[in-house]
Order: structure tokens, then sequence, then C-alpha cells
């Protein structure tokens, strides 16, 4: 081998890699003056993310085009192409989706409306990420010449493939589906509080295929989508985050139920958390030996709801044992004592 036909192939490499780099530090800059002279918006921001598979294009691109030959390295080189070109598009379009997003909620303050278009966005770019590595995958496969000579006698079988594929995936197709009537039924989404096989929590994460929901104690429950398109759930979070919570007592029957009230009031006011909708007390029931006092409460979401009602069965327990313990239920170790001004059992004396 002489010097020559050395170094052609090392100053082509040399060279494409050269104006790959140059190429990217130009696009890097004009991106990163693009992001501060557009505050308004991230997309230029987050499409300096695309700068690898850029690279990686522009590079398999230039090599591709200085090596003509059909032998080994230009089929490597094809496949590099392909899957850098997947790869580039999937970053642009997660970077589009992400800064529709962010201007979507920074000029929506309904929270549940931003909640619900994340989950369909989230989606969305979900299935186009799973259709571009899909057709990916079949551009690569069909660069190979053993895939287009079988491909006769595939196309003749693909109806007992369809068939065979179908039932295997049946359950996988379920959730699909179930993933998409989720996304556009807007049935749940992702931060609502949810009641799921008595677990409360929040739905952390939605897929194609499951559903994630982290409870009050940090653990993950992972299900299927199609759960919650065929089993019932709560959905605290359905309608408006605003939520109504009660507290109960049982109490004695003397229980000053007026100054509970007050009382109740006066606890709601220092409380934060507490919306100012709703604050009530009545007794609800009664039984030979107590009385059940409740008290309705609300607040603007799930999280502080929880927060009002501990806050106020602690305080108004606390100020019935300081000021009226009487008040708190407890067992008679004697005979009651009869009415005032009350006559024995035989009528009043005769003289």
């Amino acid at each position: 081998m002489d010097t020559d036909s050395l170094l052609r192939p090392v100053a082509v490499v040399a060279g494409a890699l050269a104006v790959t780099l140059l190429a990217g530090w130009l696009l890097d800059l004009l991106l990163r003056r693009a992001d501060a002279r557009h505050s308004e918006t991230p997309l230029w921001g987050l499409l300096r993310r695309c700068r690898p598979p850029f690279l990686l294009v522009l590079a398999a691109s230039l090599l591709q085009g200085l090596h003509r030959r059909r032998d080994g390295w230009g089929h490597a080189l094809t496949l590099v192409l392909i899957a850098a070109a997947a790869w580039l598009l999937v970053r642009i379009t997660t970077a589009v989706v992400d800064s529709v997003y962010a201007r979507y909620a920074a000029d929506h303050p309904d929270d549940a409306r931003v909640r619900r278009v994340r989950t369909q966005v989230t989606l969305i770019q979900r299935v186009v990420t799973a259709v571009v590595i899909v057709v990916a995958a079949g551009a690569m496969l069909l660069t190979f010449p053993e895939m287009r000579t079988v491909g006769t006698s595939m196309l003749a079988s693909a109806g007992v493939l369809g068939i065979v594929a179908g039932i295997a995936a049946q359950s996988a197709l379920g959730n699909l589906f179930a993933g998409l009537q989720i996304a556009f039924g807007d049935t749940v989404r992702i931060g609502d509080t949810v009641v799921v096989d008595k677990e409360w929590g929040k739905v952390e994460e939605i897929t194609l295929t499951f559903l994630t929901v982290r409870t009050w104690d940090e653990r993950r429950i992972t299900m299927p989508v199609s759960y919650f398109t065929s089993k019932p759930y709560e959905n605290w979070s359905r309608g408006g985050a605003q939520m109504t919570g009660t507290v109960f007592w049982h109490l004695d029957h003397s229980a000053p139920v007026d100054l509970m009230r007050e009382q109740l009031l006066r606890i709601l006011k220092d409380v934060p958390e507490w919306d100012g909708r709703t604050g009530s007390l009545a007794v609800t029931d009664t039984t030979p030996h107590t009385v059940l006092v409740r008290a309705v409460v609300t607040a603007k979401d799930s999280d502080d709801i929880w927060t009002v009602r501990c806050a106020v069965r602690e305080r108004l327990i606390t100020w019935l044992l300081t000021h009226h313990p009487y008040a708190l239920p407890h067992i008679a170790t004697s005979e009651a004592l009869p009415p005032p001004d009350s006559s024995p059992p035989g009528g009043p004396s005769q003289r």
C-alpha cells in the first residue's frame, strides 16, 4: 500500500470531521444568540440539545458522499445516517413539543387544563418517537439485500402472521388504545389525585402501556392503563382541585356545641391552608352514651384539605381538654343524679 492511498482516506475523514465540528460550533452559536434574543420562548435553548445528532448526521452524510463505493464501509455509513436522522427527528420533535407546552403553561393559570395538555403532549410525543424508531428500523433492515429477497414470502404469509400477532399482542394493543383514550378522553391526567385499590396518591407518569401513581408515603404503584378504562376509581382532581373534608368527634351529650362552632372558626382563621369557603359544625348523630359532632371544612386541593382536617381535629380536641374536659366521652361508674327539684318516685309526702 503506497503513501497516497493511505493518506487520502485519512485526509477525507479529517476534512469531514473538521467541517462537522465547524458547522456544529456555528449552529450552537446561532442557537445561543437566538435564545438570548427571544426570551419569551424556550425553543432555541431546547434545540441546542439537537447538536449531537446533527453532528452525527452531517458527518455521516459527508463521509458517505466522499466514499461512493458500495462496500461494507458504505453500508455502515448508511446505517449510521438513518439512525442519526431518526435521533435528530426525535430531538427536534421533543424540543418543539416541550416549547409549546412551556408557553401554554405560562399563559394559562388553570392547573387542570395545563395538566390535561401535559398528558396529551406526553403521549403524542411517545407515539411519534415509537413511529420514528419503527420506520428507522425498517429502513435499516431494507438496506440488507437478504431482507429484500425474502420480502415476497413475508408478504405471502402476512395474513397468518397478522392473526397470530394480533392474538399475541391483544393485551399490549388494548393498553395502547387505553393510553390514547386516557390522553384525549381527559379521564385522568398527570398530577391528578386518585384513589386506586384503597391507595391514595398522585399520578406521576402516563405512558402508552402503564401508569404510575406516587402514594403519600413515596411508594410507586404501577398498573396497566387499561385499568383506568375498565374499573372504577376515585379522581379527586376531576372537575376542579377544590376539596371539601369532614372531621368527626365522639363527645359527651353535655358538649358545648355553640362554643365549639365559635372555636372552629377561630382555629380555621389561623390555618393558612383553609380557603375560607366553608367552615361549619353540627351534631349529626347520637347514641345512648355519646353524640357525633361533624365539622365541614374546605381547601384548594387534596394536600391542603388533609392539613386543614388534621389541624382542626388536633386543636379542637386540645381546646376541649383544656377548657371543657367534661365534654369528652366517659363511662359512668355511679348512679345518675336525679334532676333538680324532682320528687321521690312515690310522689310528694303527705302530712
